[in-house]
Order: C-alpha cells, then structure tokens, then sequence
C-alpha cells in the first residue's frame, strides 16, 4: 500500500495489513505531520442494511485528521556549571574582561579586616548610655555651671525637671 503525507511531498510504501479498518495514526518522517491513515483502496462487501436503518443514518464521509507536528524539545540533563559566571577566567574567556586576581584578593582582604558591624540596636544603647552622662554630669556640675553663666539656671532647672517627668512617665508605664 502506497500513502501520500499531507504536505504532497512524501509517499510511503507500507504492508497492506499494517493498517486496520480502523484506521492508525502515522506521521511523515520527512516533514513530521501525524494524522490518521485508513485502508487505501479496501472494498468492503455491502452488508443488507434494514430499511429502518436506513432511513435513521446517512453514511456520512470519513474525514482524516491532520494533526500539526509538535516541536518537541530534546534536552539533556544539565549539568551543573564547572567555573563560575563571575570567575576572571570565565571573564576573560567569553567577554575578554581581564581582571587582576591579586589586587582584588587584597583589598577584600582589607576591607574585611576593617569592616566593623556596630549595628543598630548597639548604636541606640551607645546614644542612650551617652545622653545618660551628658545629664549626669550637668547635674552634678549644675551649680558650678550656673555660678558662671547665671543665665543658665533657667535652662537647666527646666531641663532636669523635664528628666524627671520623664522618669516618672516610665514608672508609672512599668507598674501598671
């Protein structure tokens, strides 16, 4: 049995029994368009149809089903990278950017050295415990202060009262 593809271009030779009354799906190997192939040239003996038969279904003609070749995608297991993206080597190979190894290994060496994390909750206790002694020692040196600059006293009396009201917020925050 000789079919045709679709596309016009391609003939196969096939064994006549290879494909049943049912027909089989086949697909050309030269453009890869897969529809479904019935017996070419089969005479089917007519079988006595009643007349109720008849009459209740039309033969309707057996279209074949072109079906459009699917890009399959054929890839292999990648394998994990051997040289990093951002090695000098794999830099200087694909995009002919030299970089000097040496001066980079030594200043990130630097850098690391001198790289001093403080931190922000260690800041806030470095403030609040500096605010503390700025106060204490404007408390305790209040009348030296006020003797030299009379002026002042205002300003300080103000000022500590004002810590004190604070302090008092606190306490009354912390016992109920």
């Amino acid at each position: 049995m000789i079919i045709t593809c679709n596309c016009g271009e391609k003939k196969f030779t096939l064994p006549d029994n290879s494909i049943p009354a049912s027909g089989r799906l086949v697909q050309c190997g030269f453009c890869g368009l897969k529809w479904k192939q019935f017996p070419v040239g089969e005479v089917t003996k007519p079988q006595s149809i009643s007349r109720l038969q008849k009459v209740a279904s039309k033969p309707q003609p057996t279209e074949q089903k072109i079906q459009k070749p699917k890009n399959v995608k054929k890839t292999a297991p990648k394998k994990p990278r051997e040289i990093s993206l951002y090695s000098p080597e794999y830099l200087a190979k694909k995009h002919g950017i030299k970089i000097n190894e040496t001066e980079t290994t030594k200043t990130a060496k630097k850098t690391e050295k001198n790289k001093v994390s403080f931190g922000f909750y260690n800041s806030l206790i470095v403030f609040i415990i500096f605010i503390i002694a700025i106060s204490r020692i404007l408390y305790f040196s209040q009348n030296f202060l006020i003797s030299l600059f009379p002026m002042s006293e205002f300003y300080l009396n103000y000022f500590f009262e004002s810590i004190r009201n604070i302090f008092e917020i606190w306490k009354n925050l912390i016992t109920y």
